[in-house]
């Protein structure tokens, strides 16, 4: 139940696991309590050779790519030692995994990321969080789940898990940890629902099997429509992993038109030119998106306009907590050239240019409890260009402030109202009631739709 993560293209695509790397966590602050680890991991056994394999090859990739040869001041030698002599007390795997992705959480870095090896069984929480605002609510549950026979619903306010408290700036370290490093096998969680009830639940998770490891390119989402009125269409883009092609059919959709609302609400990104190229369909000139700021040099990433089948209608974004990387740059791109509004929540603050590597181990190390081998895989995600903006400034850990504030309540949430669709609508001259807004565009028709499944209709 969670969300993929973008990414920029990379030299060695690779996706284990590491769709869960950029949903935010709860932890208070950068660095990883090890010590912890080992109570939610699923075994205790240590396998130091494979971590110092591991740690070496890390090391290399981060001196061969990463777009600062400074390292924010740190000395990477003299880090990595230190993660070598704290390897030798590990006593888990777990705390083999916590120790190498400090070293790379070190660089306060969003893009640049560790994914250990994968279990043969992963987590199934059940549930999903999201900052909305300033505060963490449920955002999805699924039927039979544990969380479910708890008691768990949409709209319950998370004061704590495990006794951290969800934190905007910092959402992203636990969820890293509990999700990637070290998936939990049991939860305490303290909530509020919307009638002010005061709870605490002990939610088990379910094993469940990976059944895939490795994701097809060419798999996407593709773009959800539905209209409102008579001029007025509705987008629900998902991600940016979209081919000329996509975004094209995209825009001839839109193009009849006299009024988009563009929702990148949940939309963690994508590749570059999928931005480049839907950029290009709302203006009627080339527009400087940002500069790429690599290791040795920069590059201006431009949007080369369509021309005459520039979509020229009103615009307004929708963006959220969740709108990450490539769809953050959408959105600011569109304040700064003055395009159209974009509304919701400030947007994540995760933007940076990034590769992503596959390493496979010399043998299939680290066992879990139940005997089985999990994936001899591990990745590294290395950022190799920071991005900056056309006025010069960046959103990494800032975000996209909208131009106007609008927040769906715990309260709209356990009812499915969009409160945030329907603002869109109004400015858009429509009136739309929030509890119809959020019927356009149910659980059950966000599907995944991919171009195989397409292609097989």
């Amino acid at each position: 139940m969670i969300p993929g993560p973008s990414s920029f293209p990379t030299r060695a695509r690779f996706f284990l696991l590491t769709v869960l790397t950029v949903i935010a966590a709860l932890a208070p602050s950068s660095r990883i309590n090890v010590s912890t680890l080992t109570a939610r991991a699923q075994s205790p056994l240590v396998d130091r050779p494979r971590g110092e394999e591991m740690l070496k090859q890390i090391k290399q990739d981060l001196k061969d790519y990463y777009y600062d040869p400074t390292f924010h001041g740190i000395n990477i030698d003299a880090r990595f030692k230190e993660a070598e002599r704290q390897m030798k007390k590990a006593t888990s795997t777990a705390q083999i995994f916590g120790i190498i992705a400090q070293v790379l959480l070190d660089l306060n870095d969003s893009h640049t990321r560790f994914t250990p090896p994968g279990l043969v069984d992963t987590i199934d929480y059940g549930w999903r969080m999201q900052m909305i605002g300033d505060r963490c609510y449920v955002v999805a549950i699924k039927k039979g789940s544990d969380a479910a026979e708890k008691g768990l619903k949409l709209g319950d306010e998370i004061y704590s898990i495990d006794g951290f408290a969800p934190e905007r700036d910092s959402f992203w370290k636990l969820y890293y940890s509990y999700y990637v490093l070290a998936p939990a096998v049991r939860l305490v969680l303290e909530i509020r629902d919307p009638d002010q009830t005061l709870r605490r639940i002990e939610v088990t998770p379910k094993q469940a099997k990976i059944e895939k490891i490795f994701v097809d390119p060419d798999e996407v989402h593709l773009p959800l429509y539905r209209e409102i009125g008579d001029d007025v269409i509705v987008c629900k883009l998902r991600e940016f992993y979209l081919s000329d092609k996509n975004v094209d059919e995209m825009m001839k959709k839109i193009g009849p038109h006299k009024a988009l609302i563009l929702d990148l609400r949940g939309n963690h990104g994508g590749s570059a030119a999928a931005l480049q190229r839907l950029l290009g369909h709302f203006f009627d000139h080339d527009v400087k998106v940002s500069d790429a700021k690599g290791r040795k040099e920069s590059r201006a990433e431009i949007a080369k306009t369509r021309g005459d089948r520039a979509f020229k209608g009103r615009l307004v974004v929708l963006v959220d907590s969740e709108s990450k990387s490539a769809s953050e740059m959408f959105a600011r791109v569109i304040q700064l050239e003055k395009r159209g509004t974009v509304i919701g929540d400030r947007t994540l603050g995760r933007v940076m240019g990034s590769y992503s590597f596959g390493h496979e181990l010399g043998y299939l190390g680290f066992l879990h409890s139940g005997g089985r081998s999990p994936s001899s895989f591990y990745g590294v995600s290395v950022t190799v260009v920071d991005i900056i903006m056309s006025d010069g400034k960046r959103l990494e850990n800032t975000g996209v402030l909208p131009d106007e504030i609008a927040l769906p309540t715990g309260s709209d949430l356990a009812a499915r109202r969009d409160p945030v669709l329907a603002r869109a609508a109004a400015l858009m001259g429509i009136e739309l009631d929030p509890q119809k807004a959020g019927t356009l565009f149910p659980p059950d028709d966000e599907t995944e739709v991919t171009n195989k499944e397409k292609k097989a209709k």
